[in-house]
Parts: structure tokens; sequence; C-alpha cells
């Protein structure tokens, strides 16, 4: 009785600062989720304003070797600095490193792709359209790794798809689409045919790698730093060997403060984005991209002079349902 008595005096006590932990817990997802959505939504409009003639200037094989090499040197330095060098000191074994050569494919792939696709669409087009990666990561994240997920919660995800389609109706330009060969300013909503198939494309390898990173980061028990160092140095290794083949452009030409910016952006949230995986989830990165939304659209409207419909309120109130309903 008296040892109860004590375990239940030492849980009221541990209480506070379990709810004090719980609400600084909160607080870090929620900061960490609002900056992924800024940096996710503000990255179309960002390769939008480095366009010159309607054409982006640099190489993007180029921009992405960057990207991978400052997200390999803040993983080692997060590394040394968490796990000291000892945790370098042996040489890992080929079958916990060789997994993570299959993302590191898929993501330069994408990265790639990105960049390439808006002489295709405008930004907005694209952020709405990239919306059909929930079907294809909700349908691999249930099926690969096997997570059963509620009525309410497929309602939802359904809730994310019909707000990308109702925006993307809302907001295509479809006299834009009849003049083939067009080069305009980029202030018109509009999107081509090739646009709609590297859409298809780039969810279903988004799709893809989110599962499988995920998978693979959660079956591995090692620093969250070292899984990224792995995941990396293929990164490094693949994009450069794709960068020295592309000879369209020098290696930095027409490299800009925006362009920096970008690099800079995309670093920040691959390495974020791989925090979300090994201890969130993928839908997290879904409802992720939805919200993007809101940022994509209204940065559109006050960089580039798209126009806004009233219809756009009506796919962000069913986002916020979609969230609702998926976290209740």
């Amino acid at each position: 009785m008296y040892w109860h008595i004590c375990s239940t005096e030492l849980s009221e006590l541990e209480s506070p600062l379990r709810r004090r932990r719980r609400w600084i817990w909160r607080i870090q997802w929620c900061f960490l989720l609002g900056l992924m959505v800024l940096i996710y939504g503000s990255h179309a409009p960002l390769i939008n304003l480095t366009k010159v003639n309607g054409r982006v200037p640099f190489s993007s094989s180029s921009c992405v070797v960057l990207i991978e090499f400052t997200k390999l040197i803040v993983s080692l330095v997060t590394l040394l600095l968490t796990e000291g060098t000892s945790a370098l000191r042996t040489p890992p074994a080929l079958l916990a490193v060789a997994p993570y050569a299959v993302p590191a494919v898929l993501y330069a792939f994408n990265n790639n792709l990105v960049v390439y696709m808006q002489a295709y669409m405008d930004p907005s087009s694209y952020q709405v359209l990239s919306n059909l990666k929930i079907a294809s990561t909700a349908l691999l994240y249930s099926f690969c790794l096997r997570k059963r997920l509620r009525a309410a919660q497929w309602l939802a995800l359904g809730l994310l798809m019909g707000a990308g389609v109702c925006h993307s109706y809302s907001s295509l330009d479809f006299e834009d689409l009849e003049r083939e060969g067009e080069t305009g300013d980029g202030a018109r909503l509009h999107i081509t045919a090739w646009g709609l198939f590297f859409v298809f494309v780039y969810c279903c390898v988004s799709g893809l790698a989110a599962v499988y990173t995920e998978k693979v980061l959660k079956s591995q028990k090692t620093p969250l730093s070292l899984q990224n160092l792995y995941l990396y140095v293929f990164g490094v290794l693949i994009n450069v060997v794709s960068s020295f083949s592309s000879s369209e452009k020098s290696f930095l030409e027409g490299y800009s403060a925006t362009v920096w910016l970008i690099i800079a952006g995309q670093a920040a949230n691959g390495l974020l984005m791989s925090v979300v995986l090994k201890h969130g989830s993928g839908i997290i990165r879904l409802f992720i991209i939805s919200c993007s939304i809101l940022v994509n659209a209204v940065l559109s409207w006050a960089v580039l002079g798209l126009q806004l419909s009233p219809v756009f309120l009506l796919p962000v109130s069913m986002i916020g349902l979609a969230a609702y309903l998926y976290y209740k």
C-alpha cells in the first residue's frame, strides 16, 4: 500500500514535467512542419523568378549536386557533434548501406524533374497537380508498410485529393493551352500535355521514394545523422555523374542570389523531411505538400501577379477538414 501511495505521488509530481515536455514536443513539431510548408510552397515561385526569357538560366543538375552536397556536409557535422568520431571508425556493412542507393536514385531523378517541368506549367498548377502524389503515396504506404488506415483517414486523404482537383480546375487557363510555342512572361496560369505527363511521373516516383525511405530509416536503429550521411553520399555521387554527363551549361552558369536561396531551402527541407519520415510518417509529408498550396498561391499572387479566384477558399477549407478527420 505504501509503495502504491508513493508511486501515485511520484506520478503526480512527474505529470507537470511530462505535460511540459509534451507541449515542447508539440511546439517543436509545429515549428518544423510550418517551416517545411513555407519552404515547399516557395520552391516553384523562386524557380520561376530565376527565369530569363521564359527559361531557367542555370543547370538543374548542378543545382541538385549542390543541394545534396549541402545536406551531406550538414549531416556529417551533425554526426560528429552528436556521436563523435567513433561513429565513423567502424566500416559500415555493405548490406546496411546499399538500401540507401535506391532513394538516392529516385530523389535525384525527381529533383531534376522538378526544375525541368517548370517550363511546361506555371508554379501554382505544378503545386496543385503535384497533389496527385497523395494517391500514390497513400496506396504505397498502406501496401508496402502494411499500415491500416481508418475509413475516416481514407476520407481525409480523398478530401486532400479533391482539394487539389478543385483548385487545379479553377486555376487552369485553358486559353493558354491552345497557344503552343508562345513564350509569355510567366504571369498567366498554364499547363501543357507534357506538363501533365511529367507531373504524373513525378508523383509516382515521389510516392515510391518517400515510402521506401521511411521503411529504410525506420528499419535500422542507427542515428539519423549517419543514415542521412549514407543517403547523401549516394545522392552526391549519382548527381555528380549526372551533372558531368550534361553539357548544356557550365556548372555555375546563371547562378544568382535566388538560386542560392533555392539550394539552401531545398537542403533544409530534405534534412527536415528525414526527421518527419524517421519519427513521423509519410502521411505527414502529404499534409505538408497540401498545406503549401496556400503559401504557393499567395507568393504567386504577390510576386508573379497571378490572380486568385474566390473558389480558392474551397480547397483550403477541404484541407483543413481533411487534417481534422485524419488526426481526430
